[in-house]
């Protein structure tokens, strides 16, 4: 009987490692990856994300919004290499850009890039927001935008993108959803609320799946990768358009009389004979040898 208890302990214990060991598998490497459904203050957010000044290249019908901030590694290599296979799968790709405000007394932000958000969310630039984000940061001098700092009305449009992430933040937050950048806010086949803090690249598949996006697309951002097969290349006279035609050529002459048309041929007149056709050729005796006094020449 003692026996037995032990043993059965020890199932017990090895059956509780087993699942454990399982469920924390089943998060690690692929449930908190998945992006959360926000059931609390969706229309809050999405009036939120309505109001704000995002920039877009078009490409689809269904939004999907991208929030970080210029600096942020993850989002623009989440635009990089996302942003055509979702335009693929019929998604319009809304990019929303704010400076991050002084964090104790250290500043996040330089005036070139609050001058460039202040300008994005006046004028909502797709062409300036692609030129900024080509440049890397230290190059960016803002050149041709007005200044924020000391510009009273920019300088607010400045803190209103602050006030939008510190506002959407906390929503998010009393929703239970995880905050991060890229912040990645859509709304799926169902219609519900979805938000993913995409940093990791693991969870940019499950966007796709939403939108039966595909997972490749070629160099000119509409079709999936394949084998690229050359086309053959055409060859004169086999029917197709891209060859020449063979020539049209008059007959061949009997031997020695002159072709038409060039030079040294006459025309012939009809009340003159023609001219006589020359005979074969002579043929040619072969050389005789000669006897000379060392060697024999042929």
């Amino acid at each position: 009987m003692r026996r037995f208890l032990i043993w059965s302990a020890l199932a017990v214990v090895v059956g509780l490692a087993l699942a454990g060991g399982g469920y924390w598998a089943y998060w690690n490497f692929y449930a908190r990856f998945q992006p959360v459904t926000i059931t609390r203050n969706q229309a809050e957010i999405q009036r939120l994300l309505d109001e704000a000044s995002w920039v877009s290249g078009g490409g689809g019908g269904e939004p999907l919004y991208v929030i970080g901030y210029r600096d942020s590694a993850s989002t623009q290599r989440y635009e990089l290499q996302e942003a055509d296979k979702l335009r693929a799968g019929g998604v319009e790709l809304r990019s929303i850009v704010f400076a991050r405000p002084d964090r104790e007394g250290q500043v996040q932000s330089t005036p070139a890039e609050r001058a460039t958000v202040a300008e994005l969310w006046l004028s909502r630039d797709w062409s300036l927001y692609q030129r900024w984000t080509a440049t890397p940061s230290r190059d960016w001098t803002a050149a041709g935008i007005p200044a924020a700092d000391g510009n009273l009305a920019r300088t607010a449009v400045v803190d209103a993108s602050r006030q939008f992430v510190t506002r959407l933040t906390g929503l998010m937050r009393e929703a239970g959803a995880p905050i991060g950048y890229p912040l990645v806010l859509w709304r799926d086949r169902e219609g519900f609320l979805k938000a993913c803090a995409c940093a990791d690249a693991r969870s940019w598949a499950f966007i796709r799946d939403d939108f039966n996006a595909p997972d490749a697309v070629g160099p000119a951002g509409g079709s999936e990768v394949g084998p690229v097969v050359p086309a053959p290349l055409p060859l004169p006279g086999d029917g197709t358009s891209e060859s020449l035609p063979y020539p049209v050529l008059p007959p061949i002459p009997p031997t020695g009389e002159p072709v038409p048309g060039q030079p040294g041929a006459t025309p012939a007149d009809p009340g003159q004979p023609a001219p006589a056709t020359p005979g074969p050729a002579r043929p040619v005796s072969p050389p005789q040898p000669s006897q000379q006094d060392d060697t024999t020449f042929f």
